[in-house]
């Protein structure tokens, strides 16, 4: 299973919040679309759907799950300490 951790001097922490850092959304699609080519060598061109359920703290390692891609979309999920932080849909690229 694809693992990532936003380390506590990631370039987008700063601000995001002072005094308690939480890893901005945005971070963790990226880390998720990353693995999703580097471990499943699949492209994704948009988010059909998306939904953050805990905040990721930095540091926190988190395991992502994708299943069988189907009808040009892909689901994952994103767990850390079997909580679940994140899932969604991703739209494949058709030039893959």
């Amino acid at each position: 299973m694809p693992e990532f951790i936003i380390t506590a001097d990631h370039p987008a922490l700063p601000g995001h919040f002072p005094g308690q850092p939480i890893v901005p959304g945005v971070v963790i699609v990226d880390q998720v679309i990353a693995l999703l080519a580097d471990t499943q060598g699949l492209q994704a061109s948009g988010i059909r759907k998306l939904k953050f359920l805990k905040p990721l703290l930095p540091g926190q390692p988190v395991s992502v799950t994708f299943a069988e891609p189907k009808n040009g979309r892909v689901r994952f999920r994103c767990e850390s300490d079997g909580d679940l932080l994140a899932e969604g849909n991703l739209e494949l690229s058709l030039n893959v």
